[in-house]
């Protein structure tokens, strides 16, 4: 059984046009700009000015840059990311950024922009935490070989990513961020020859298990894999230390604060993980069923099979295939509940709900901040999606 999770493929929409007629008024202006790249400071004040593609990016630069940041979002509130359609004017203000923080791949216009803007200081983010889970046609999302791991204990394991350039020996995760020394742990899991998605003869009472993986994902391939990184809070929190060094490369004479609040906000996305691993322990059943494929990354945080109904876009319409496909699904896991989404049509959740008699309920990717939302920020709202998930999953918790 494998999820149905494609490759999300380019779209060409009426984005595409707007941006390629606005990128001529960005090429003009970035004449005017000085020579880091961006407009100065801010609006004059002192501040940095940063260009957030959309809210999880904006909720990092927000918490990382705090007072010293003036952050703008490109993606309007109650506006799916994956359509996002910039103005000739959104294009052109791009280029006066003193710094921007994207995900390429998500929104091709944005990176259409940012290859224009002529801004010095560009944080890729998922660059930062260098893997994702796979979609079906990697299919690695969620399948740990778990052969030499108790229980998913991490704690003595070598994580192997490659990210920076600073010696970070003292957080156990070896992690080679393109430069960094971080040799003490070993997390080179192999999945070249796995194939369920399943963790079926796995233990799952994670109430006692030791992660020790302190935010840094398995050596999944990059390739062309679920983007939402922000879902697992320790990777986000990896993600937070990347956009502290940009941020200092930006603005040097305050990159101890952007390093100390980047310090501030992994403390508080490890209490977020702390409370999923508990709050997730002894569950009836493993699988969730979600409208698109955006749950890799907390799927395979905490053991849990995504059974998405289309695959990375939201907008692709699932075969009849996939749908009886979900159906044995369901009643093989004793799925109780379909997931939908805010931002996006609950129909395809509400007709596989209908057919099979289960509930629905929300399941938030937290792309984007509503009066819809449960929650009015990053943590309320996984926190909400935390009670879903113990629901559905039927939790002691």
């Amino acid at each position: 059984m494998t999820n149905a999770r494609s490759p999300r493929r380019p779209r060409i929409t009426r984005s595409a046009v707007a941006t390629s007629a606005a990128l001529s008024v960005l090429a003009l202006g970035a004449c005017g700009t000085d020579d880091n790249g961006g407009g100065g400071a801010g609006d004059g004040d002192g501040t940095l000015a940063v260009t957030a593609s959309f809210y999880p990016m904006a909720f990092l630069a927000e918490r990382v840059g705090g007072d010293h940041v003036d952050v703008t979002t490109l993606t309007s509130p109650g506006v799916d990311p994956h359509d996002l359609e910039l103005s000739p004017r959104q294009v052109g203000a791009l280029g006066e950024s003193d710094a921007i923080l994207y995900i390429a791949g998500l929104q091709p216009a944005v990176d259409d922009a940012i290859e224009q803007s002529g801004v010095e200081h560009v944080a890729e983010v998922m660059s930062f935490v260098s893997t994702t889970p796979e979609t079906e046609d990697g299919a690695d999302q969620g399948d740990e070989d778990h052969a030499d791991e108790d229980d998913h204990g991490h704690g003595d394991d070598d994580h192997g990513h490659d990210h920076g350039g600073e010696d970070h020996a003292e957080d156990d995760h070896g992690h080679d961020h393109g430069g960094e020394d971080h040799a003490e742990d070993d997390h080179g899991h192999d999945h070249a020859d796995e194939d369920d998605h399943g963790h079926g003869d796995e233990d799952h009472d994670h109430g006692d298990d030791d992660h020790g993986h302190d935010g840094h994902h398995h050596d999944h391939d990059h390739g062309d894999g679920d983007p939402h990184l922000w879902l697992d809070p320790l990777t986000f929190a990896v993600a937070a230390d990347g956009v502290a060094d940009t941020l200092a490369e930006a603005d040097p004479d305050n990159a101890e604060d952007y390093r100390k609040n980047a310090a501030d906000l992994a403390d508080e996305l490890r209490v977020l993980d702390e409370e999923f691993e508990e709050g997730l322990a002894n569950r009836e059943t493993d699988t969730i069923i979600t409208t698109h494929a955006a749950f890799g990354y907390l799927a395979e945080r905490y053991g849990l099979r995504e059974e998405a109904i289309a695959g990375l876009d939201p907008e692709s319409e699932p075969s009849g295939a996939r749908m009886r496909e979900l159906h044995d699904v369901a009643e093989r896991d004793e799925v109780s509940t379909v997931f939908f989404e805010v931002l996006a049509s609950d129909a395809m959740a509400a007709t596989l709900a209908e057919d099979l008699g289960l509930e629905t309920d929300v399941l938030d990717p937290v792309e984007g901040i509503t009066d819809a939302s449960r929650g009015d920020d990053y943590f309320a709202v996984m926190r909400a999606n935390l009670e879903a998930l113990q629901k559905a999953l039927r939790t002691d918790a």
